[in-house]
């Protein structure tokens, strides 16, 4: 027998991965509920059993991408060396792969320049993310005896954040490449990695 709470868990779990994914991809703006219902695999109607506007959709699915981010982060800094860790994510934020894949990698680069005029909720959520970001590379930098590390991870991020939006504009594959490999190298040098 299905658990009809556990059956809506997973398919509100299937929308918001889906619209994290979208809006990743083509930011706030290019997601419409029944385009995104259908990439779900299911109708339109269905949506309002989930959410009560497409507002509160936003909301859920930035909340949703910055528990994957978290998830990320925590992965790198659950090494004993937090040297290792930070490098270690540096490395995966500042990454080719990061770069060409919008729709797996952090909603900080993608979304960046949305966030002023986010719903209010969904803005929120990503002033939460961005906060808990920056605390988990604060707790990294602390480990390692930087001063300041609050400061420090605020710049580290936005320099990270950065990078990854501004390495897409680029058309040329080595371009971006490299921009993001001068990147990596500045930062981790800067950090004493």
């Amino acid at each position: 027998m299905i658990d009809g709470s556990s059956h809506k868990e997973r398919t509100r779990a299937r929308i918001l991965d889906a619209a994290a994914q979208a809006m990743r991809t083509a930011g706030v703006e290019g997601i419409g509920v029944a385009a995104l219902m259908k990439r779900a695999g299911l109708t339109h109607g269905g949506f309002y059993a989930h959410f009560s506007s497409r507002d509160d959709l936003v909301a859920h699915a930035i909340a949703r991408m910055f528990e994957d981010s978290r998830a990320l982060v925590a992965d790198y800094f659950g090494d004993e060396d937090p040297a290792r860790g930070l490098a270690g994510l540096i490395d995966a934020y500042l990454s080719d792969e990061a770069r060409t894949a919008p729709g797996l990698s952090c909603p900080l680069p993608s979304l960046a320049g949305e966030a002023a005029r986010l719903p209010e909720g969904a803005r929120d959520q990503f002033v939460a993310g961005i906060e808990a970001m920056q605390q988990a590379l604060a707790t990294g930098l602390a480990a390692l005896g930087h001063a300041e590390p609050a400061r420090l991870a605020a710049s580290a991020l936005a320099e990270m954040t950065g990078a990854v939006a501004l390495s897409r504009a680029f058309t040329d594959e080595s371009s971006a490449s490299g921009f993001l490999a001068a990147a990596r190298a500045t930062l981790k040098q800067r950090l004493g990695l």
